[in-house]
């Protein structure tokens, strides 16, 4: 079995294999499925796994709030657009009733 040394003040100390340093940052392992792991829905249905959980989803017709990020961000526009007067409809509803005003001369 192999044994580990560090080096403190000049002298070789023997350490476990799992020491780490004091004031050394912490690793975070990638998390994958474990955020998942014993996850139940509401109704009991195992989604235990990303594919369980996608599926079970796509299957009841759900959806998850990361879906509708473009959605929030059309909908926040078009807020600012109507705050600001701006109406989409405004050109059209001109270029009609300049039309009108023409074909009423004729």
């Amino acid at each position: 079995m192999r044994r580990r040394f560090i080096q403190i003040k000049g002298e070789l100390v023997e350490v476990s294999r799992d020491y780490v340093a004091p004031g050394t940052p912490r690793r975070v392992d990638i998390l994958g499925d474990r955020l998942y792991h014993g996850l139940r829905a509401t109704d009991g249905a195992d989604i235990s796994t990303r594919t369980k959980h996608r599926a079970y989803m796509k299957k009841n017709g759900l959806t998850t709030i990361d879906d509708y990020t473009n959605t929030f961000k059309e909908a926040e526009r078009q807020r600012g657009d109507s705050k600001r007067g701006v109406d989409p409809s405004r050109k059209m509803d001109i270029a009609q009733t300049i039309d009108q005003l023409r074909n009423r001369g004729r």
